[in-house]
């Protein structure tokens, strides 16, 4: 079983930067790909970002190449995505997830567990 908590969104003007955190507890974290998904009011869950288990491969949609960043410490059961260079259509609530599969696991459904979520805003 593994809880995640996320933190770190709020507000910030366009161009500016970020960091998320998501906070695990469980075993099995150091096991699974974790990656980053948001989602705005009517539309589905997308892909952001994901890092395997040993953080060695990573993987990124392509609107947020060049400007997010993943990352993961096992050691501290954590990983988080550095988000500079930040748009306005970047806002959205923000989810971590975890899935036994690969990094490049981009479909929600693929995802066993899942944070609360964070609010980014971006402002213009």
């Amino acid at each position: 079983q593994v809880q995640l908590v996320e933190s770190g969104g709020g507000l910030v003007q366009a161009g500016g930067s970020l960091r998320l955190s998501c906070a695990a507890s469980g075993r099995t974290f150091r096991s699974y790909t974790m990656g980053w998904f948001r989602q705005v009011p009517g539309k589905e869950r997308e892909f952001v970002a994901a890092v395997s288990w040993s953080g060695r491969s990573t993987d990124y949609t392509d609107s947020v190449k060049g400007r997010f960043t993943i990352s993961r410490d096992n050691a501290k059961n954590t990983v988080w995505p550095q988000m500079n260079s930040l748009k306005p259509e970047d806002k959205a609530v923000f989810f971590c997830g975890g899935t036994p599969k690969g990094s490049g696991t981009y479909n929600p459904s693929d995802y066993n567990y899942w944070g609360q979520g964070t609010q980014v805003t971006v402002s213009s």
